[in-house]
């Protein structure tokens, strides 16, 4: 382990849980990396994410965004294009992004949003574009004809929460420089988001775990039941 890495660890009690007030605290005096580090949220839960009616997955806005500017791009044409580009989108176009995307391996961009006419062309990257998780998809809110709002919900902080194979689910919640309250509202948004959303099918203790981290720290382990 590196000596940051010792110093946080000391920091947090080995098998405690703690309260999300606490934990936050605790995450906020971490030794600084020499970067804005981010704070990012594991939620574990009690669902089978193989089963179509167990799936936990949507976007939302957290109150304070996540502190990143991410760089959009949209394909689209004529007047949907235009909407983007006064929208703040960073690329704007169609099957010419697609064929720069083809031929040049193109990865300028953090998000993709498209028309829904668009998606019959986009099937040529989707092989590309899918093992990066860069396809747009409409549960994402990323295949859509009011670009306007799909922009500027990205460019407000908008996340998308989804399960890995383990049942996680892995989300920043904002920068260390936040501080304290704005990371607060952040946590609470998404963890109140995720509970609202519990499939009719999950059966048991929805919440596994909860447990928090710095880009460079430990993890701090949160009571679920607090």
């Amino acid at each position: 382990m590196s000596k940051r890495m010792n110093e946080a660890a000391k920091l947090v009690e080995p098998g405690k849980l703690y309260d999300a007030k606490e934990a936050i605290e605790i995450a906020l005096k971490m030794p600084k990396a020499k970067f804005d580090e981010t704070l990012e949220m594991h939620i574990k839960l009690g669902v089978d994410s193989k089963q179509a009616d167990q799936q936990v997955r949507g976007v939302m806005v957290l109150p304070n965004g996540t502190g990143k500017s991410k760089k959009v791009l949209v394909l689209a044409k004529g007047d949907k294009a235009t909407q983007a580009k006064e929208a703040g989108a960073d690329f704007v176009g169609d099957d010419d992004m697609i064929e720069k995307i083809q031929k040049e391996n193109w990865f300028e961009y953090d998000v993709i949003v498209a028309t829904p006419d668009m998606m019959a062309s986009l099937g040529k990257v989707a092989r590309i574009l899918g093992p990066k998780g860069l396809m747009p998809n409409p549960k994402s809110g990323t295949v859509t004809v009011d670009v306007t709002k799909a922009v500027s919900e990205i460019k407000a902080g908008k996340i998308e929460y989804r399960l890995d194979k383990t049942n996680i689910i892995h989300c920043p919640i904002g920068k260390v420089s936040f501080g304290y309250d704005k990371l607060k509202e952040n946590f609470d948004a998404l963890l109140e988001t995720v509970i609202k959303v519990k499939p009719a099918a999950a059966k048991g203790t929805y919440l596994k775990s909860i447990a928090i981290s710095t880009t460079m720290g430990a993890g701090i382990k949160i009571n679920p039941r607090q």
